[in-house]
């Protein structure tokens, strides 16, 4: 047996969380084309049968312009102290850029010593010269013990990443149980999945100003009924989610409910409001109240 715990760095929108969730097989964490989706950090477990990696799927680094954004790049710095191996994503679909340069230039301050693995995602967007050129690109910007070539989508290579992982793992334990597949509560990973639903329905109209807490459950034998909110911090914003008589939050229910059902392995009635609390990403009590707890 062989275990230890990645640490999964890079800046917003590289396809972190979609690779967790292409390892693990279940989805973990939400994705969506906008920057910024993970808000917290998700433990994802791989287990087979010689080998437990512990993913720690991290917030992208990223300019932070309210005290919510310092709370995630916070997370993200500290969760690379304390780990077997960093995992640097970036999109190599795309040109090498002031943030992955940003994340470069905070890897070379590290005091301890940790191997990092530099994943080149995305690369079922290039050819095999454009990847060779990327790799020649990235190789000399820092010490990695191994460059990569990936797609999370497409589940690419993926598999040879994970025997890359597991040469640089010393421990011999097992930390979770063999059929655990995140450290996250099920009522986080309800909320999150609600969350994820407003992104890909709403698009362009609705920013990051919006996250979403479950209430309270109530089970039965058969099936649950799960009561949550939407918290937005403006009311243009919840009439955008609301929609003409109820029809957007309608078919955010109806396609979060599809995502928990299987989660949860029941019939589920999902009851869902709205909430606006203005500035609400400024304000530390509610930043508390909804899971984003300071730990400096």
């Amino acid at each position: 047996m062989k275990s230890g715990f990645v640490s999964v760095i890079g800046r917003p929108n590289v396809g972190k969380s979609t690779l967790i969730n292409s390892i693990i097989g279940k989805k973990i964490a939400i994705t969506s084309d906008k920057p910024q989706t993970t808000r917290n950090i998700i433990q994802g477990i791989y287990t087979t049968k010689d080998t437990q990696i512990v993913f720690v799927d991290t917030p992208g680094i990223h300019k932070p312009n309210h005290k919510l954004g310092q709370y995630l790049n916070r997370q993200a710095y500290d969760s690379v102290g304390g780990v077997d191996v960093i995992l640097f994503v970036v999109d190599a679909s795309k040109k090498l850029g002031p943030g992955d340069q940003f994340i470069l230039d905070r890897l070379k301050e590290l005091k301890e010593e940790v191997p990092v693995i530099l994943a080149l995602n995305k690369i079922d967007q290039l050819t095999h010269e454009e990847i060779l050129q990327k790799i020649v690109e990235y190789k000399d910007l820092y010490p990695f013990q191994e460059i990569v070539p990936i797609s999370g989508l497409k589940k690419k290579n993926t598999e040879e990443l994970i025997k890359t992982i597991r040469t640089y793992l010393t421990d011999e334990v097992m930390y979770y149980g063999e059929n655990e597949i995140t450290n996250r509560s099920l009522d986080f990973m309800m909320g999150e999945m609600i969350r994820e639903k407003v992104f890909q329905l709403t698009r362009e109209e609705v920013p990051h100003s919006v996250t979403c807490v479950v209430e309270f459950v109530e089970v039965g034998k058969t099936s649950m009924t799960v009561h949550a909110s939407i918290i937005v911090d403006r009311d243009s914003l919840k009439r955008i989610i609301i929609g003409a008589k109820g029809s957007m939050i309608k078919e955010i229910g109806t396609k979060a409910r599809i995502d928990i059902e299987e989660l949860v392995g029941k019939k589920v009635y999902l009851d869902l409001q709205v909430r606006t609390i203005k500035k609400w990403r400024d304000k530390e009590e509610y930043l508390s109240e909804f899971g984003f707890h300071d730990f400096e």
